[in-house]
């Protein structure tokens, strides 16, 4: 049995090294030997038991599966299940450690195995120099920091010489490659198709990021369709990720590799599993916020804050409907409403969607397959009807929400799900003194002061409890359609993110 043991400092902390190492499906970003990364059957990159399938740059495939990981130790085992070479009882293990030094990481990466005889010292050296060595610098390079010799430990085979792969910055840079949702040409959810594309030049303030999870929202139907232009075909839709940075622009400062950060806004692209973004945009992710709430809040929390604070500024003791209160944005409509001291009336599609938008604070739940919304309304405030109305369904609801809305009311319909409401004759709007809002949410965030102002309201409500985001329903970037599908049915509720 052959043994090898090779170590190395990386010039970053060891939680951003381990960001990158701890996901075992993440070899493709940064070790020069691997082109592409799928863990099988779709499991979680962290999961015991996962198994994930190499495609080589020189053509061969192998398989690996993991067999421990500890966060707290940094420390992950795997074995060698299918390989082009002898590599035979392969088992390898990671181990990260602190060098309080200059807050550095020291790296080992260990394997035994059985080769044979006749092919010892050439396996040997392969794992040692074309595995363990050039993945050191490879991640030494994603760090920023300069090359050396790998630290070399005891191993028990004929020492080979230390080859230090050249610099990746400049490959991270042009010619990185993802995995990607493309939309090639306006239509149904089938037009989402997966699809391998390379990722264009790193610009001087941009950021690489990789994508943890992905949020799906109604505004990506929209451009899917057309409706809104912000995707052109073929083109790569979505608004919302969270993830890491991955490799930093040559002007960018403000940011580190390995930093947690998330996004909502323009433009679109986020359906990937890498892409260049600019550092504009982009907000830190605190600890206590996993990368599934934040990809599938941030767009909605924004889109609340500016409802309920800049479109409308809901005062205490007004009464206030949402419709869709069981959904994405309607939940934290309704939670954050009655925080501010508003009378809520939620109205819902089945019983089912009436408890959860009753458990979430709604005053009065008002299920529309069995009554009319507008005529329950206009009984529960005694016919004086809703101050505001937060209609996102369209064409269904939007005379009914009329006819509910009080006398100086307010409609702020900021989406369409079953349609456009089409023309109206506004003269109509006099009757009640009636105002309509059709916001646009790039226009509330197109700056770093709107965006930022939104995204620190609503993450401290998250913080102080006037919010509660519930866990989202996953999928799998490769099934982004079916996501699209059950979003449209209107038989979802919550949030529905995409993992890469």
């Amino acid at each position: 049995m052959v043994q090898v043991r090779q170590s190395t400092i990386v010039d970053a902390p060891i939680a951003q090294v381990w960001q990158v190492l701890r996901d075992f499906n993440g070899h493709d970003r940064w070790h020069p030997a691997v082109a592409t990364s799928t863990i099988e059957r779709g499991e979680p990159v962290d999961a015991v038991g996962s198994v994930r399938r190499f495609c080589l740059s020189d053509g061969g495939e192998l398989r690996e599966q993991l067999l421990a990981m500890s966060d707290k130790d940094f420390t992950l085992t795997y074995c060698l299940l299918e390989a082009p070479l002898p590599l035979i009882g392969y088992v390898a293990s990671i181990r990260l450690k602190s060098v309080t030094d200059g807050d550095r990481t020291f790296w080992e990466w260990r394997s035994e195995f059985e080769p044979p005889s006749q092919r010892r010292d050439e396996l040997v050296q392969l794992v040692t120099r074309d595995i363990y060595q050039s993945g050191f610098a490879a991640i030494r390079a994603m760090f920023g920091a300069p090359m050396a010799r790998a630290q070399t430990g005891p191993q028990r085979a004929s020492p080979s010489e230390t080859v230090v792969a050249a610099p990746l910055k400049a490959a991270i840079a042009t010619s990185a490659r993802t995995r990607a949702i493309v939309v090639e040409r306006y239509g149904g959810p089938e037009t989402l198709r997966l699809a391998d594309i390379a990722l264009p030049p790193l610009g001087p303030s941009e950021v690489r990021l990789r994508h943890a999870a992905i949020g799906v929202n109604f505004i990506d139907v929209y451009c899917r369709t057309g409706y809104f232009d912000l995707l052109k075909p073929p083109g790569v839709p979505g608004m919302e990720a969270a993830g890491i940075v991955e490799a930093l622009g040559s002007n960018v400062r403000d940011f580190a590799v390995g930093e947690r950060v998330a996004y909502a806004c323009p433009p679109v692209g986020a359906y990937c599993e890498r892409r260049n973004m600019s550092t504009e945009f982009l907000v830190r992710v605190s600890d206590d916020i996993s990368d599934d709430v934040a990809a599938a809040s941030l767009l909605k929390g924004v889109t609340a804050s500016f409802l309920l604070h800049e479109v409308h500024p809901v005062k205490a003791g007004e009464v206030i409907l949402v419709h869709a209160a069981a959904g994405g944005v309607g939940q934290l409509l309704t939670q954050w409403a009655r925080r501010l001291g508003a009378t809520v009336i939620g109205v819902v599609s089945s019983d089912e969607k009436a408890q959860i938008a009753g458990n979430l604070g709604a005053h009065h739940v008002v299920v529309s397959s069995r009554e009319d919304f507008s005529q329950a309304t206009l009984t529960i405030t005694g016919g004086s009807g809703a101050d505001v109305i937060f209609d996102a369904v369209g064409v269904d609801t939007f005379a009914g929400s009329l006819n509910a809305l009080a006398v100086r009311g307010h409609l702020v319909s900021f989406g369409q799900a079953s349609g456009a409401v089409g023309a109206w004759d506004i003269d109509r709007l006099a009757a009640k003194s009636i105002s309509i809002s059709r916001p646009n949410y790039g226009h509330f965030t197109d700056s770093q002061e709107k965006l930022g102002r939104n995204v620190d309201r609503f993450f401290t409500a998250v913080r102080e409890g006037a919010i509660r985001v519930g866990h989202p329903r996953r999928y799998d970037l490769a099934f982004a359609s079916d996501a699209h599908r059950e979003l449209e049915s209107r038989r979802t509720t919550g949030a529905l993110i995409l993992t890469p």
